[in-house]
């Protein structure tokens, strides 16, 4: 089982590093561990939050893992205060069989990850459209 540790990423320009500092580890099933990058917004609503959690399916034979990131943007009101206005969420989801080689688990996690990486997927993303 892996142990919670800061993650570090690239920003949109793909030169610029953000990291998501590690502040909760998971504590057992169903109990996320979550991420947060300290380095925006002036109050903890306002910083991007990532969320990963895990979980045996309903029969028990996969583990079903779930990750959440939240971006919230920020506006500035004329009053001074500065509130939440919308919120992007991108989600992830899989299902890893137990009775799975963990070859074939580290193949497919391994490629999966890298195609969700790929400039086409996340174009699709940013412009909200799958590619046609």
């Amino acid at each position: 089982m892996p142990s919670i540790a800061n993650l570090t990423v690239k920003k949109n320009d793909g030169v610029t590093d953000v990291t998501f500092t590690a502040e909760v580890p998971s504590s057992g099933d169903k109990n996320p561990a979550l991420w947060r990058n300290q380095s925006v917004g002036t109050a903890i609503s306002h910083r991007p939050t990532l969320t990963l959690s895990s979980r045996n399916n309903g029969t028990g034979t996969a583990r079903r893992m779930e990750g959440q990131l939240v971006y919230p943007v920020t506006v500035t009101g004329t009053d001074g205060k500065v509130t939440v206005s919308d919120k992007a969420i991108v989600q992830i989801s899989g299902v890893i069989p137990l009775g799975m080689p963990v070859t074939d688990i580290n193949e497919a996690v391994a490629q999966a990850m890298n195609l969700f990486a790929t400039t086409l997927v996340k174009d699709s993303f940013k412009s909200g459209y799958a590619p046609t």
